[in-house]
């Protein structure tokens, strides 16, 4: 177990076709589904399919200008806010404008 990443390791290992990837899980010493990582949205609109997660899940904004749905609010954000999907709430984002995508790092607490 190495209980650190580095930027280029976390980018190495992303899903192909993916633009966000994970900083830490359980390969560093993360339990309990505790885990963190970076996500970006292109999108304008929001996704006619978004999940939910057993586990909160919370977000700051790193770059970027859109809106977060967490069940049925909508809220705008902007780099420096931070929000949190509670337990079982479906939750997505989307950006104000596809050439300036929102950047957010995301975490997952241990349950």
């Amino acid at each position: 177990m190495k209980p650190y990443t580095t930027l280029e390791e976390a980018l190495a290992s992303r899903k192909p076709g993916k633009r966000g990837y994970t900083l830490l899980d359980g390969e560093n010493g993360c339990t309990n589904g505790c885990r963190c990582g970076v996500s970006v949205y292109d999108n304008t609109e929001f996704p006619p399919d978004y999940g939910a997660h057993e586990d909160q899940e919370g977000f700051y904004v790193l770059e970027g200008e859109g809106t977060a749905r967490l069940g049925d609010l909508e809220i705008d954000i902007k780099p420096g806010d931070a929000f949190v999907a509670l337990a079982g709430v479906k939750h997505t984002i989307k950006c104000k404008m596809a050439d300036r995508p929102v950047k957010v790092l995301w975490f997952h607490s241990a349950v």
